[in-house]
């Protein structure tokens, strides 16, 4: 088994030293089938012959025999950076990002020897759910049909005159049975299975095995089939919450593809764009930071039109071009600011005027601020390892008093820390001494 990891935009060796030809193939292949991947797959890695270059996902992508693990590029200027260390904070973003509640269970789940991403999440899914079932299955009463010699529950007159006009020793009858065979659960077994073939943890595996005999009394049903809107979660059972998001994560087609063989790890696919769990992690530190403050936090809202037909005597109504800002902070339902991020650094050249900011995000901003009527705005970096959060620019609009903020926020610390040079960005961005 080969498995090697690289930063983004990384390159893994084709060739003694790294994959082989067909390995290189493999990999090619199964990134080809991830709807990231693109026609030819180059989405998440491309082909140069002697060596395959990763791109701007993060994440877990395994053919026959191998396996490539990318992870995020933090400090751009560290030529190596410690994988166990990123490893980790990847982890930690994917918990705030997707909201996963996985807390301790990960540096549980690595002190294990947990060796790539997607053998820590298979180990937390493993150690979670075995320790739910074992507080006990959720159950409901659910409605069965059955003939049986004496009555219980209802007649069903209908079948009992058809069926068994003849046959006056046998009642059709209808009753509630309390069962665990629910939806939930029939995700939960579903994922034990498809797991327990990708995983090689021989410690993994056995839990495993044990949580498939725990649900053996719950249907199979194969993961195509699965009840996923079906899945009812309320105050009965609202521990499963973290753990059923856990688990579509995990098998779930919008994350992972596989065509997994009973060998294990074949054609397995877990990966992640940066730039969204970039956003979606900046998001739920904002909703923690400004709770109780009045303001609310929208990802991907908006959803203003640019661009209508022109009548010239009034006011034009978009219907073309639409926007989706990725942050926007709404104080009774006006926009008062709007974040958008970018995982990429800022040029650290003092004499770049610009800061290496593109052109196109520029205008993007400046078309946000015509169309939300709004004149704070940020564009949000992530910040070396140690540096903090801190506004590395203000800019103003031509012929306006809009502001445009550079910032920067530091996710390579605990999160506590992102969530305080956040609040300190936000909050100077709001103030209204800000110029």
């Amino acid at each position: 088994m080969t498995r090697l990891a690289v930063p983004e935009w990384g390159r893994a060796p084709v060739g003694p030293q790294g994959f082989s030809v067909a390995q290189a193939e493999a990999l090619v292949a199964a990134a080809r089938g991830h709807p990231l991947g693109g026609a030819d797959g180059s989405g998440i890695v491309s082909d140069h012959r002697h060596y395959l270059q990763a791109r701007q996902m993060v994440g877990v992508l395994a053919a026959p025999g191998c396996s490539l693990e990318i992870l995020p590029k933090v400090d751009p200027d560290a030529p190596h950076e410690d994988m166990p260390t990123v490893r980790r904070r990847l982890v930690a973003l994917l918990d705030l990002a997707l909201g996963l509640d996985i807390g301790a269970g990960a540096a549980t789940a690595m002190g294990w020897g947990a060796g790539n991403l997607l053998e820590i999440l298979i180990r937390i899914f493993a150690d979670r759910l075995l320790v739910e079932t074992r507080r006990g299955l959720p159950r409901r009463y659910l409605p069965h049909e059955d003939d049986l010699s004496a009555l219980r529950g209802r007649l069903d007159v209908t079948r009992q005159f058809t069926h068994h006009a003849v046959r006056p020793d046998r009642l059709a009858c209808r009753y509630d049975q309390l069962s665990s065979d629910l939806p939930l659960l029939q995700v939960m077994k579903a994922a034990v299975l498809a797991l327990r073939r990708l995983s090689r943890a021989p410690d993994t595996q056995r839990l495993l095995d044990e949580l498939r005999f725990v649900l053996a009394g719950v249907s199979d049903i194969p993961l195509s089939s699965l009840p996923w809107d079906r899945v009812s979660i309320d105050r009965t059972n609202r521990r499963w919450e973290s753990l059923f998001a856990l688990a579509r994560l995990l098998v779930r087609r919008d994350w992972q593809s596989t065509s997994a063989s009973a060998g294990g790890g074949e054609g397995v696919a877990l990966l992640f764009a940066m730039n969204d769990l970039f956003e979606a992690a900046v998001a739920a530190l904002l909703r923690q930071d400004l709770a109780g403050s009045g303001i609310d936090v929208v990802a991907q809202g908006g959803l203003r039109y640019c661009l209508g037909d022109w009548r010239g005597d009034e006011d034009c109504t978009g219907h073309l071009f639409q926007t989706r800002p990725d942050i926007l902070l709404r104080r009774d339902g006006e926009v008062v600011a709007i974040v958008d991020t970018k995982w990429k650094s800022l040029s650290g050249d003092p004499l770049d005027r610009r800061k290496g900011v593109g052109q196109a995000d520029v205008y993007q901003m400046m078309a946000y601020a015509r169309l939300y009527r709004c004149d704070r705005l940020m564009l949000l970096y992530p910040a070396r390892p140690g540096s903090g959060g801190a506004v590395v620019r203000e800019f103003g609009m031509d012929g306006g008093r809009e502001l445009l903020v550079l910032g920067q926020v530091d996710m390579s610390g605990s999160l506590d820390d992102a969530r305080t040079g956040l609040s300190g960005l936000v909050a100077g961005m709001l103030s209204p001494l800000a110029t």
